[in-house]
């Protein structure tokens, strides 16, 4: 599959700025997570309902919430140029942070389930033993839900890769800055001979989402034997 500089141009961003996006989603998805499972926060379900909002808004609400915000003359965006000449409106800075806040809740949930299926009674092993609980934290509990973070940042990268109404109305679709695959399929569709470059795109995105599938389902598998959780699976079947 032989693709255009401008194409290529468009994979290299999609990579970038879904890689950034879910690197940004990791440790506040890991967190948040935590919190959501384990802690007694008032107002919890707020929280909750707050995260997973995105989910089922019109994805162009929240880029266009970000534009007002971070906008050259929004609030935080115009604060931002003033003190440290920052823009990230309408950059592909914007498009990671855009394909972020759409991408955080489908991170979130797996964790979260991650977290909600440990056995409690190996941490409160570890506390009884002295471990202090961050020990506790990054030694037990975190390695055993090692594979919901795998499958949630597969799932954020995924996401990001795909993010289009966000991206559009918070960064617009810049040729060579914020132009990413989904942006340049729309575009494609909307020129002279430009469908078979937008099917070419297309199949493109379907075998990376396909292999970013397979490859969290291979991770995730080998993280579940090494953690014993595959053996453990099996003596239940077999019982």
């Amino acid at each position: 599959m032989l693709l255009s500089p401008e194409e290529w141009d468009a994979l290299w961003l999609s990579a970038k700025v879904a890689s950034c996006d879910t690197m940004v989603c990791l440790p506040f998805g890991i967190a948040l997570s935590w919190l959501l499972e384990r802690s007694r926060l008032p107002g919890k379900f707020l929280v909750d309902a707050l995260v997973q909002l995105p989910m089922v808004l019109p994805p162009v609400v929240p880029g266009y919430l970000l534009l007002l915000l971070l906008g050259t003359h929004g609030p935080l965006g115009g604060w931002l140029l003033a003190h440290f000449g920052i823009v990230i409106a309408f950059t592909w800075k914007g498009a990671a942070l855009a394909s972020a806040v759409m991408a955080f809740p489908l991170m979130v949930q797996p964790i979260r389930l991650a977290f909600r299926l440990i056995d409690a009674r190996l941490e409160k092993a570890a506390t009884t033993l002295g471990a202090h609980p961050w020990q506790v934290f990054l030694t037990i509990t975190l390695p055993l839900a090692l594979p919901g973070v795998i499958a949630g940042s597969v799932l954020c990268f995924s996401r990001g890769l795909g993010e289009f109404g966000a991206t559009m109305a918070f960064v617009g679709n810049i040729p060579g800055e914020t132009r990413t695959l989904p942006l340049a399929i729309y575009s494609l569709t909307h020129v002279p001979n430009g469908d078979a470059a937008a099917l070419r795109l297309s199949l493109l995105s379907i075998g990376l989402a396909i292999a970013a599938l397979l490859i969290s389902h291979w991770i995730g598998r080998r993280a579940e034997r090494v953690l014993g959780y595959a053996d453990h699976r099996d003596h239940h079947a077999e019982l």
